[in-house]
């Protein structure tokens, strides 16, 4: 190890409880990060008592620390030195960590996890305090302090910092399963994929269209969500399904006031057949008690009841509010309002119902025999893989 190493220190919280799990979780999240961090140059990953220690080429800091606020399972992260577990080594990094700031009070707060250090906590703390102190001249505040310097002694390494940057939390994409998120391009469905991913799920897509009828906005818009998406789980695998010979169908033959729940049936079917065939034990929806008319309790069990899989909706009890603003913390919201012809709203009746029931809606059903349109929109699916917005766009400048 070097004198003075710069690195990124890492740490996370929810998986700190897994017991004898936790090492599972540990190399989701390590393989994740490595995932992450591909492109930058020479990034090595370490695994440590609790923590993971990234290794980074000078420069790459900014980046590095930009892929690491997008990863779930992260609790927060810190730029920080890593130095031999020496008292004048340790000075000598508190030194340089603090020469950057200025501050009208500070506090050292160590941590000893490595007990083989001679010194305790409270004696680095004091050790390091006076060191600071005599070379800045700042008050110690111990209640209040204007910056916080940390040490960490673990595994035979110490880590001094100031900075904490928040991680995402939650757990690693990928500990959780696979499941299949109903995509309408409005700013609801990307946040409860989102939410899922956060819960370490993968997530693939399914988006309808009703094309050429509505124009190829929708399906462009998307993708683009998905490549967005992609900065928190890598690649997705999206799947453009048209609904229009559907919807047509159920225009001909259904009540009005039932279209928008015959519409939803459908797709909610259709996307089980697909996630059937990803192996993916459940759906996705980005719905919100009581946002719209086709969102009501009634109307919600309905829906539910013609599917085979698990319908999970994570924004259930969120307010139009809470959303917007976890997509603009995404970075989602921007593309999620810019206009498009959504499939729902093509043929969308005047009145829709806001208290109905699957026995309702299946004595509708049965007179529809939807099977053979169905089967006709799923022979129909495009299939494609999309790059996170940061690789596509990287791709085109090489």
């Amino acid at each position: 190890m070097a004198d003075l190493a710069p690195c990124l220190l890492v740490h996370y919280a929810e998986i700190g409880l897994k017991g004898r799990n936790r090492p599972l979780f540990e190399r989701r999240l390590i393989g994740n990060i490595e995932h992450a961090l591909a492109r930058l140059a020479t990034v090595r990953v370490r695994r440590l008592y609790g923590r993971i220690m990234v290794e980074l080429e000078p420069g790459s800091e900014p980046a590095a620390m930009a892929r690491l606020g997008r990863v779930f399972g992260i609790a927060y992260f810190a730029p920080a030195l890593a130095c031999a577990p020496e008292e004048g080594a340790i000075r000598s990094a508190a030194l340089q960590v603090v020469a950057g700031h200025g501050a009208a009070s500070f506090a050292v707060r160590a941590k000893r996890a490595d007990k083989s250090f001679p010194l305790s906590s409270q004696g680095l703390n004091q050790t390091v305090g006076a060191a600071v102190q005599a070379a800045t001249g700042w008050p110690v505040d111990l209640e209040a302090p204007a910056l916080t310097l940390r040490i960490e002694v673990v595994d035979r390494r110490c880590f001094v910092y100031c900075d904490r940057i928040e991680g995402r939390r939650g757990l690693p994409v990928g500990v959780s399963g696979q499941v299949v998120a109903l995509l309408s391009g409005g700013i609801d469905s990307p946040v409860a994929a989102a939410r899922m991913m956060r819960r370490g799920c993968r997530v693939s897509f399914v988006h309808f269209h009703s094309f050429p009828y509505t124009n190829a906005a929708s399906q462009e818009k998307v993708e683009g969500l998905v490549g967005l998406l992609g900065r928190y789980q890598g690649p997705g695998e999206l799947h453009l399904v048209p609904l229009l010979e559907i919807q047509r169908h159920i225009v001909g033959h259904a009540p009005p006031a039932l279209r928008v729940l015959l519409y939803r049936r459908a797709m909610i079917r259709l996307a089980a057949e697909i996630a059937r065939d990803l192996r993916a034990p459940a759906l996705v929806t980005g719905e919100s008690l009581g946002q719209v008319a086709s969102q009501t309790l009634s109307n919600l069990t309905a829906v539910d009841r013609c599917s085979p899989l698990p319908l999970l909706r994570p924004l259930l009890g969120w307010d139009k509010e809470e959303i917007i603003d976890e997509a603009k913390r995404l970075g989602t919201f921007d593309l999620s309002i810019a206009p498009h012809e959504d499939c729902c709203s093509f043929l969308e009746p005047k009145a829709p119902a806001t208290r109905c029931t699957d026995h309702k809606l299946r004595a509708v059903e049965r007179d529809l025999a939807l099977e053979p349109l169905l089967a006709a929109a799923l022979a129909q699916d495009q299939r494609r893989v999309v790059a996170p917005v940061e690789e596509a766009a990287r791709g085109l400048a090489e």
